[in-house]
Protein backbone atom coordinates (compact mmCIF):
# COMPACT_ATOMS: atom_id res chain seq x y z
CA UNK A 1 0.00 0.00 0.00
CA UNK A 2 1.40 3.47 -0.93
CA UNK A 3 0.97 6.61 0.63
CA UNK A 4 -0.88 7.71 -2.70
CA UNK A 5 -2.96 4.95 -2.45
CA UNK A 6 -4.69 5.76 1.34
CA UNK A 7 -4.69 9.63 0.49
CA UNK A 8 -7.28 8.80 -2.44
CA UNK A 9 -9.24 6.72 -0.70
CA UNK A 10 -9.34 9.54 2.26
CA UNK A 11 -10.29 11.49 -0.75
CA UNK A 12 -13.18 9.47 -1.74
CA UNK A 13 -14.49 8.87 1.60
CA UNK A 14 -14.21 12.89 2.51
CA UNK A 15 -15.80 13.63 -0.73
CA UNK A 16 -18.74 11.80 0.17
CA UNK A 17 -18.67 13.02 4.07
CA UNK A 18 -19.15 16.25 2.17
CA UNK A 19 -22.05 15.13 0.66
CA UNK A 20 -24.17 13.92 4.19
CA UNK A 21 -22.96 10.44 2.56
CA UNK A 22 -22.67 7.58 5.23
CA UNK A 23 -19.43 5.24 5.39
CA UNK A 24 -17.98 2.15 6.61
CA UNK A 25 -14.67 2.53 7.86
CA UNK A 26 -11.59 1.13 9.63
CA UNK A 27 -11.34 2.28 13.33
CA UNK A 28 -8.79 1.14 16.46
CA UNK A 29 -11.29 -0.89 17.64
CA UNK A 30 -13.92 -2.46 15.09
CA UNK A 31 -15.16 -1.49 11.69
CA UNK A 32 -17.47 1.33 12.16
CA UNK A 33 -20.33 2.66 10.20
CA UNK A 34 -20.09 6.59 10.54
CA UNK A 35 -21.00 9.97 8.87
CA UNK A 36 -20.04 13.84 9.60
CA UNK A 37 -21.14 14.50 13.25
CA UNK A 38 -22.04 18.02 12.25
CA UNK A 39 -24.82 16.77 9.52
CA UNK A 40 -28.10 16.48 10.79
CA UNK A 41 -29.58 14.95 7.66
CA UNK A 42 -26.09 12.15 7.53
CA UNK A 43 -26.61 11.45 11.12
CA UNK A 44 -30.68 10.60 10.49
CA UNK A 45 -29.45 8.43 7.32
CA UNK A 46 -26.87 6.42 9.32
CA UNK A 47 -29.65 5.82 12.69
CA UNK A 48 -32.04 4.43 9.23
CA UNK A 49 -29.09 2.42 7.77
CA UNK A 50 -28.67 1.07 11.39
CA UNK A 51 -32.26 0.76 12.30
CA UNK A 52 -32.05 2.96 15.51
CA UNK A 53 -35.27 2.38 17.22
CA UNK A 54 -35.11 5.43 20.36
CA UNK A 55 -31.73 4.63 21.45
CA UNK A 56 -29.74 7.77 19.68
CA UNK A 57 -26.63 9.39 21.49
CA UNK A 58 -23.40 7.87 19.76
CA UNK A 59 -19.95 8.45 20.29
CA UNK A 60 -17.22 10.49 17.60
CA UNK A 61 -14.21 10.57 16.86
CA UNK A 62 -11.52 13.05 16.81
CA UNK A 63 -8.13 13.54 15.50
CA UNK A 64 -6.50 15.46 18.26
CA UNK A 65 -7.02 16.66 21.63
CA UNK A 66 -8.07 20.11 20.11
CA UNK A 67 -10.90 19.03 18.24
CA UNK A 68 -12.31 18.31 21.71
CA UNK A 69 -11.83 21.40 22.62
CA UNK A 70 -13.84 22.77 19.72
CA UNK A 71 -17.45 20.52 20.39
CA UNK A 72 -17.32 20.64 24.10
CA UNK A 73 -18.46 23.42 26.55
CA UNK A 74 -15.51 22.84 29.82
CA UNK A 75 -13.17 20.11 28.87
CA UNK A 76 -12.02 19.04 32.50
CA UNK A 77 -8.27 18.47 32.81
CA UNK A 78 -8.39 15.24 34.62
CA UNK A 79 -9.91 14.03 31.44
CA UNK A 80 -7.26 14.92 29.15
CA UNK A 81 -4.90 13.35 31.36
CA UNK A 82 -6.77 9.98 31.36
CA UNK A 83 -6.59 10.11 27.23
CA UNK A 84 -2.81 11.51 27.24
CA UNK A 85 -2.48 8.10 29.67
CA UNK A 86 -4.70 5.34 27.90
CA UNK A 87 -2.67 2.52 26.74
CA UNK A 88 -5.69 1.55 24.85
CA UNK A 89 -8.80 2.90 23.26
CA UNK A 90 -10.47 4.94 25.55
CA UNK A 91 -14.22 7.01 24.85
CA UNK A 92 -14.47 9.88 27.12
CA UNK A 93 -18.11 11.29 28.01
CA UNK A 94 -17.96 14.65 28.52
CA UNK A 95 -21.28 17.11 29.50
CA UNK A 96 -22.04 19.63 27.56
CA UNK A 97 -21.12 18.89 23.76
CA UNK A 98 -22.04 21.93 21.43
CA UNK A 99 -21.50 22.23 17.57
CA UNK A 100 -22.56 18.98 16.61
CA UNK A 101 -25.51 16.98 15.20
CA UNK A 102 -28.46 17.45 18.27
CA UNK A 103 -29.33 13.67 17.01
CA UNK A 104 -25.89 12.28 18.47
CA UNK A 105 -26.03 14.19 21.61
CA UNK A 106 -27.21 12.22 25.13
CA UNK A 107 -30.63 13.28 26.35
CA UNK A 108 -28.05 15.45 29.50
CA UNK A 109 -25.97 17.48 26.30
CA UNK A 110 -23.22 14.78 26.82
CA UNK A 111 -21.04 13.46 23.94
CA UNK A 112 -18.82 10.19 24.23
CA UNK A 113 -15.36 11.11 22.31
CA UNK A 114 -12.72 9.25 21.21
CA UNK A 115 -9.57 9.91 20.23
CA UNK A 116 -8.29 8.05 17.51
CA UNK A 117 -5.21 6.35 17.06
CA UNK A 118 -5.63 4.10 13.87
CA UNK A 119 -3.72 6.13 10.99
CA UNK A 120 -6.48 6.04 7.93
CA UNK A 121 -9.61 7.33 10.20
CA UNK A 122 -6.95 10.05 11.72
CA UNK A 123 -5.96 11.25 8.78
CA UNK A 124 -9.44 11.14 7.28
CA UNK A 125 -10.95 13.27 10.51
CA UNK A 126 -7.86 15.33 9.92
CA UNK A 127 -8.77 16.27 6.48
CA UNK A 128 -12.66 16.16 7.57
CA UNK A 129 -11.77 18.73 10.15
CA UNK A 130 -15.10 17.99 12.57
CA UNK A 131 -15.51 14.51 14.53
CA UNK A 132 -16.86 11.48 13.04
CA UNK A 133 -19.71 9.74 14.21
CA UNK A 134 -18.58 6.25 14.98
CA UNK A 135 -20.97 3.51 15.17
CA UNK A 136 -20.37 -0.27 14.97
CA UNK A 137 -20.92 -1.66 11.45
CA UNK A 138 -24.25 -3.77 12.47
CA UNK A 139 -27.83 -3.79 12.62
CA UNK A 140 -28.95 -2.15 15.97
CA UNK A 141 -29.04 -5.05 18.66
CA UNK A 142 -26.72 -7.80 16.59
CA UNK A 143 -23.03 -8.47 17.41
CA UNK A 144 -20.56 -6.11 16.73
CA UNK A 145 -18.33 -7.38 13.74
CA UNK A 146 -14.93 -8.55 14.80
CA UNK A 147 -13.52 -8.20 11.29
CA UNK A 148 -14.46 -6.99 7.89
CA UNK A 149 -15.98 -10.27 6.90
CA UNK A 150 -18.64 -10.17 9.78
CA UNK A 151 -20.60 -6.83 8.87
CA UNK A 152 -23.76 -7.49 7.60
CA UNK A 153 -24.81 -7.31 3.70
CA UNK A 154 -27.44 -5.15 4.86
CA UNK A 155 -24.86 -2.61 6.25
CA UNK A 156 -22.51 -2.66 3.35
CA UNK A 157 -25.45 -2.54 0.25
CA UNK A 158 -26.90 0.61 2.22
CA UNK A 159 -24.13 3.13 3.43
CA UNK A 160 -22.65 5.44 0.23
CA UNK A 161 -19.27 4.13 0.36
CA UNK A 162 -16.95 1.08 1.83
CA UNK A 163 -13.15 1.82 2.81
CA UNK A 164 -11.38 -0.44 1.03
CA UNK A 165 -10.28 -3.37 3.49
CA UNK A 166 -6.58 -2.95 2.65
CA UNK A 167 -6.85 -0.37 5.27
CA UNK A 168 -7.89 -2.02 8.38
CA UNK A 169 -4.66 -1.96 9.97
CA UNK A 170 -4.81 -3.66 13.25
CA UNK A 171 -7.51 -3.25 15.23
CA UNK A 172 -8.13 -4.62 18.82
CA UNK A 173 -11.78 -6.11 18.11
CA UNK A 174 -12.96 -4.84 21.07
CA UNK A 175 -15.59 -1.86 22.12
CA UNK A 176 -13.09 0.76 23.83
CA UNK A 177 -12.98 1.57 27.54
CA UNK A 178 -15.51 4.04 28.21
CA UNK A 179 -15.41 7.15 31.48
CA UNK A 180 -17.65 10.11 31.80
CA UNK A 181 -16.25 13.26 33.56
CA UNK A 182 -18.45 15.58 35.32
CA UNK A 183 -18.32 19.62 35.25
CA UNK A 184 -16.15 19.74 38.38
CA UNK A 185 -13.70 17.01 36.66
CA UNK A 186 -15.20 13.93 38.54
CA UNK A 187 -14.51 10.51 37.09
CA UNK A 188 -17.00 7.59 36.56
CA UNK A 189 -15.65 4.38 35.17
CA UNK A 190 -18.58 2.88 32.86
CA UNK A 191 -16.41 0.47 30.99
CA UNK A 192 -13.10 -1.15 31.91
Amino acid sequence: MTKKDMDSEIQIAFDILCRDGTIVYPTDTVWGTGCAATSDCAVEKLYRLKQNGEERASLVLVSSINMIYEFVWKVPEEAISFIKLANKPLTVIFPRAYGLSKTIVGKDGSIGIRLVKHEFCKKLIKKLKVPLVSTSANVSGMPAPKCFDDISADILKNVDHVVDKQYAGKMTGTPSAIIKVGMSGEIEFIRK
